[in-house]
Parts: structure tokens; C-alpha cells; sequence
């Protein structure tokens, strides 16, 4: 085996990145404080039950939103369908947290819909007749139309590249539009839906701000309290080893169900391009009913609830520091997106040179951290120095090392780069992917060195994928809340944390125009991202 400079590095990487699991796993057996006792008694059963209800739930609801929208816009034309299409994936830009916060403001005894009510038809006690969206069915509702697009995006680019041919058999067989629906296109979109659902599975698993906000007590908000408030590190890391083999344990049932499953068709005419069905009258009308209220409801209503608070109450937008604000969620989109992009751009380069089993499975293993909640990868870092700092650092005669990376800028890039860097390696890979192994070897021949090759060859082909990974990357952050709340400097707020901080304190009109500036900053990098995910070819 050749150990090469690029291979360490991609080597030292990967091992990095590994940090947060191997250190959950292994403080799994540490002593913990009386909490432990008490909670295993009281509410640990409540915590998983709740956990349990919440993701079948959310897993459900966006299942139906999220494919029910992309089966409509692939498969027919109805007014509207063209809007619908990107429109549809802008609840990427509403935190559940934020979607939380609208909700409760508009059902609320006295609150929007109240208000409403009251200039249209006078004075009266509308409160009674009012739906109230709270506990665990606001926090449904909340998480499924913020996460919904997951289900959307991967079915509708699965539904898009099934065959005419498809269509065809249904047909033949003389199945109806349903049955066809049920028995040849699901199944055939089976992977990417499932895909899909895994990434609203793992974001729901992590979801804190909604959850904390409608006070249900779930295995994030146990290890958030766990370290918050009992200051027991060693029992946040017990739940986190709970709530990570869960959710191995979702992707290995998932794996197993579809072990001997197909979901290709071999055909003799090949890939046939489908033709759209035009919808008319009462068809139409519904079609463009289903997705209009999908949208409405996504988007719309917290987008207006959060511009109808900061219209009425102007002093809010006044006292906030949002130049302070803009610069800091700047400066961490910056500071993260170059790291990310550095160390997964050698990453990728270290496997492709060294293509070795040994790093292909550690680079495999390391991309893991998506799927880790933020409040788990925040608590595993600060225990990992912890014990880095008492067990080697004081060892050897050093002065502590805490302050350097906990509260501290350093430490929330380390942990936000341990968190997306599957997005980052992910989308470099993927650029790898359509660059012949030749163009190396060809390279390689004119006299050029591996690192010659790699700048002046790699980065400027894959120039659109690091773009895409920045937008990715921006995005994800702008909305980030448990990692930024926990590790952020003294003082150092965004615009999540700031609007989490009044939310907390029930100032919800003063959460909401944080808010509506984190929902407009992060549409915008949507709609740019939308010509990447959106592509039809």
C-alpha cells in the first residue's frame, strides 16, 4: 500500500469527522449523576414514545404532501404547474422552528386569525370556534410542511425519469390512473421516495427548536436538558447513543425490506421520453387546488405571519442589530464554506488517487454526520475536548484548551464542518463522477505532478459543483440553530438564535423579524439552487 500525502490527508479527514460517533459510543459506559435515575424512572419512556409518535407522524403527512405534489406536476399539465414546480420547494427556507412560531401566533387566543375575524364581522368570542395547533400536533404540523420538499424534490427527479413505457403497460393492462399510480410508478420511485423520508426521518429525529417551543419532551430536547440544565455530559451522550443506534436502525430495516427488490424495467425500446397529461375542468381545478394549498400553507402563511408582526409592530425591526446580524451569519457562512470546500475537495482527491478500501469505507462512514442531530455532534465535541483536555493536554504540562474551542468561533466551524460535510463531499463526488479516470492519466503524462493536476485541472471542471456545495452549505447554516446555540461566542448571535432567544421568552412579535429575514435570505438561495435541482435533462 502506497501512503501517499494525499491519501493521510484524506486518512486524517475522515478519522476527524469520525470524532463525534466514536465518542458517543465510548462514553456510552461512563458513570453518570442521580438525573439518570430519576428520568430512567419518570420521563425516559415518555422521551422515545414521543419520539417514536412524532416521526411516523411527520414520515406520513410528508409522504402524502410530498409526493401527492410531485406525481401531479410530473405527470399532468394544469394551470399553474410551471409556478408549482419551483414553488413548491420554498418551505426549505421556513425552519420548523419558525413555521412553530407562525402557527401559534395565528390560532392563538387573540392573535392573527382573532384579529381577522374581529374587523370582518365585528366583535364577538371567536376564540371558542379558533383551532388550537399545539403540543404534539403543532409540532406535526410544523415539522412536515418545513421538511415536506425532501419528499418532493427525490420523487418528483424519480417520477420524471420514468418511462412512457410505464405508462404504456398500465394501459395495457387496463389498470386505471390509480392503480397504474399504485402498482407500477410508486413502486418504480420506491428508492428515491424512501430517500427522501430517510432525510425527514433523521431532520425530525434532530428537530429541537419546534419541539422545545411547544414543550414536548422528546431524546433531543433529554440531551439538550441533560447538559443545559443538569450539567450531566455523560447522560447527554447516553440518550445520544440511544437516539443514534435508532436511527442506524432505520437505515438497516430499509436496506433489509428492499434487499432482493428491483426497480428497474428492461425494455426493448429503451428510455421512452412521457408526454404530460393536460388536465381540464374540475381535474385542473383541483390539481391546481392540492398544490396551491400545499404552497400556501408552507410558505405563504409563515412568510405573511412573520410580515404582518414586523409591519405592526416597527419598533421590533428597530431595536434589532440587524447589521450585526448580517455580518455574523455572513462570516460563518464564509469561514465554514471555505473549510468544507478545502478538506472535501482533498478528501475527494485522496480517494481518487489512492483508490483504497480501507479510506473508500472510512469516507463512507464519515458522510454519516448529516444524519446526526446537531445537539448530539454539539455535546459529543464539547466532551471530546473535555476529555482531550484532562487526559492529554494537562498530561502534558499544558495550559487548558477549553476556552480555545468551546464558545468559541474555531469550535462552532469544527462542528458545523463535521455536520454538512457529507453535502460538501457529496457534491464534490458527484462532480468526480462525470470526469473520466483519463483525464488524469493524460494529464500525468504531459509532466504534470498530483497536485498540479488537482488545482489546475480539478477545481476549475468542477466549478459548478462548488458553487452548488456553497449555496448548499449557506443555506443549511443560515437556518442551523442547536450547534450555533450551544457553541456560539459569548454575545454572538443569528438570526435563528435571536429569534429562538425571543421565542423562548414568549416575545414572539419581537421573534418575528429575525425570522422573516432568515425566511427571505434563505428563499433567495432556493431560488438559486433551483436550477440545480430543479433541471429536467
Amino acid at each position: 500500500m502506497k501512503f501517499n500525502s494525499w491519501y493521510l490527508s484524506s486518512l486524517l479527514i475522515s478519522f476527524f469527522v469520525l470524532i463525534p460517533i466514536i465518542t458517543v459510543f465510548t462514553s456510552f459506559f461512563e458513570s453518570t449523576s442521580n438525573y439518570f435515575e430519576i428520568l430512567k424512572n419518570t420521563f425516559l419512556i415518555e422521551y422515545i414514545l414521543n419520539s417514536l409518535l412524532l416521526l411516523f407522524s411527520v414520515l406520513i403527512l410528508t409522504f402524502f404532501l410530498g409526493t401527492g405534489s410531485a406525481y401531479l406536476v410530473s405527470f399532468y399539465k394544469f394551470p399553474g404547474c410551471n409556478f408549482f414546480k419551483w414553488g413548491l420547494i420554498l418551505s426549505f427556507a421556513v425552519p420548523p422552528y419558525i413555521y412553530a412560531y407562525s402557527l401559534t401566533a395565528f390560532f392563538e387566543n387573540y392573535g392573527t386569525a382573532f384579529t381577522i375575524l374581529k374587523n370582518l364581522f365585528g366583535d364577538a368570542n371567536y376564540n371558542k370556534f379558533i383551532p388550537k395547533f399545539d403540543g404534539m400536533f403543532g409540532a406535526i404540523i410544523s415539522i412536515s410542511f418545513s421538511l415536506y420538499a425532501y419528499v418532493y424534490i427525490l420523487a418528483r427527479s424519480s417520477f420524471l425519469y420514468q418511462s412512457q413505457n410505464l405508462i404504456d403497460l398500465g394501459k395495457n393492462l387496463s389498470f386505471s390512473k390509480f392503480q397504474s399510480l399504485h402498482k407500477i410508478i410508486l413502486p418504480a420511485a420506491r428508492p428515491a421516495i424512501i430517500a427522501g423520508l430517510s432525510l425527514v426521518a433523521m431532520e425530525t429525529l434532530a428537530e429541537f427548536g419546534a419541539v422545545d417551543f411547544f414543550s414536548i419532551n422528546t431524546l433531543t430536547t433529554g440531551i439538550y436538558n441533560s447538559w443545559i440544565t443538569f450539567d450531566d455530559l455523560a447522560f447527554a451522550n447516553r440518550i445520544s447513543f440511544f437516539l443514534l443506534l435508532f436511527i442506524f436502525s432505520l437505515f438497516i430495516l430499509e436496506n433489509l425490506s428492499r434487499k432482493r427488490a428491483k426497480y428497474h424495467f428492461n425494455t426493448k425500446g429503451g428510455f421512452k421520453q412521457k408526454e404530460k397529461i393536460k388536465l381540464e375542468g374540475n381535474k385542473a381545478f383541483f390539481a391546481s387546488l392540492f398544490c396551491f394549498l400545499i404552497f400556501f400553507v408552507g410558505f405563504l402563511f409563515p412568510l405573511s405571519q412573520m410580515l404582518y408582526w414586523t409591519i405592526k409592530f416597527p419598533e421590533n425591526l428597530l431595536d434589532l442589530e440587524i447589521t450585526d446580524l448580517v455580518l455574523n451569519t455572513v462570516y460563518l457562512v464564509m469561514l465554514s464554506s471555505v473549510v468544507l470546500l478545502i478538506f472535501s475537495l482533498i478528501s475527494n482527491y485522496g480517494n481518487r488517487v489512492s483508490n483504497n478500501k480501507i479510506l473508500n469505507l472510512l469516507s463512507t462512514l464519515s458522510i454519516s454526520g448529516y444524519a446526526i442531530p446537531g445537539v448530539i455532534l454539539a455535546i459529543a465535541f464539547i466532551t471530546f475536548i473535555a476529555w482531550f483536555d484532562e487526559s492529554i493536554v494537562k498530561l502534558l504540562g499544558f495550559s487548558s484548551i477549553k476556552k480555545i474551542f468551546i464558545g468559541s468561533i474555531l469550535g462552532l466551524v469544527l462542528v458545523y464542518f463535521i455536520r454538512f460535510y457529507s453535502l460538501a463531499f457529496n457534491g464534490i463526488k458527484s462532480g468526480y463522477e462525470k470526469m473520466n479516470i483519463s483525464v488524469d492519466e493524460s494529464a500525468y503524462l504531459l509532466g504534470y505532478s498530483k497536485r498540479k493536476t488537482f488545482i489546475n485541472i480539478h477545481v476549475p471542471f468542477l466549478r459548478n459543483s462548488l458553487l452548488f456545495v456553497i449555496i448548499l452549505i449557506s443555506l443549511e447554516i443560515i437556518r442551523e440553530l442547536p450547534i450555533t446555540l450551544i457553541l456560539r461566542p459569548f454575545n454572538f448571535e443569528t438570526f435563528a438564535t435571536t429569534a429562538y432567544i425571543s421565542a423562548s421568552e414568549d416575545l414572539l412579535e419581537a421573534a418575528a423579524v429575525p425570522s422573516l429575514f432568515l425566511i427571505l435570505i434563505a428563499s433567495l438561495f432556493i431560488i438559486i439552487t433551483s436550477k440545480y435541482i430543479l433541471k429536467e435533462k
